[in-house]
């Protein structure tokens, strides 16, 4: 059982790890969607001013860098995602083939997490894969000039928007992490209150049959709470005589 949960947890650690190095290649690969997008953008300045910023510096990005950029970071991301898919079926697996009568809800709860993180990390890849390449053969199409500085000025407000959409994005990514494993602590700590609720009532069903059993244990039992009792009695009125005591002699 040790070992299952061994592997439960190496799991887990690889699946949280893949999600990680996914979610910061799709950061990187929507600010390329995002720079291609711009730099292409500009291509149909007029020819005069364009010669006058393109003789300013050089453009931001080129056609076969930027196609060589898309096309590897693509890969990588597909082949992520493809191993994350890996882990979460081991998980699945996992919760099927688990030696109890049923997997507890904090395991179900962990795996569809997982599952819906790979869902939104796949449709947007997918989503920006879709706008990188429309805007490719757009530019095939158009056969629009690279941006060049210029062009990087007028839009950098844009960019350093979508700087702060990403950053935003990671921070709501991170929040909702911590609540997932806020999540999965309360309820593991429910089902072992509701282990140890059940223990005590099976001691207190076999103390009960135990008394039933022997009456004279159930009477000394009795005999000792009365004792109890009684001296409990006694001491307050011991308490109480001498607090009436003192109260008289400081009046006095």
């Amino acid at each position: 059982m040790a070992d299952m949960g061994n592997l439960w947890e190496d799991l887990r650690k690889q699946a949280r790890q893949l999600e990680n190095e996914i979610d910061l290649k799709l950061v990187s690969f929507s600010k390329l969607g995002t720079n291609y997008s711009s730099h292409i953008d500009y291509g149909n300045k007029p020819n005069e001013e364009h010669a006058l910023t393109k003789s300013e510096s050089a453009p931001l990005i080129n056609k076969s860098s930027s196609e060589h950029m898309f096309d590897t970071m693509a890969m990588e991301i597909e082949q992520l995602l493809s191993k994350l898919q890996d882990v979460n079926d081991r998980m699945s697996d996992y919760t099927q083939n688990i030696s109890m009568s049923s997997p507890s809800a904090a395991l179900l709860h962990t795996l569809q997490r997982h599952r819906d993180i790979l869902q939104d990390y796949s449709h947007e890849f997918h989503k920006t894969k879709a706008n990188i390449s429309a805007i490719r053969e757009r530019e095939d199409l158009l056969g629009s000039v690279r941006r060049d500085i210029s062009a990087y000025k007028n839009s950098s407000g844009l960019n350093r928007r979508t700087d702060m959409y990403l950053k935003e994005h990671d921070h709501i990514r991170s929040s909702e992490k911590m609540i997932d494993d806020q999540i999965s602590i309360a309820i593991a700590t429910k089902e072992n209150l509701q282990s140890q609720r059940k223990v005590l009532g099976t001691i207190t069903q076999k103390m009960n049959s135990l008394a039933n059993r022997f009456p004279l244990i159930n009477t000394l039992m009795q005999k000792i709470n009365l004792r109890k009792r009684r001296d409990t009695i006694i001491l307050a009125s011991v308490i109480a005589t001498c607090v009436i005591i003192l109260l008289l002699y400081a009046f006095h």
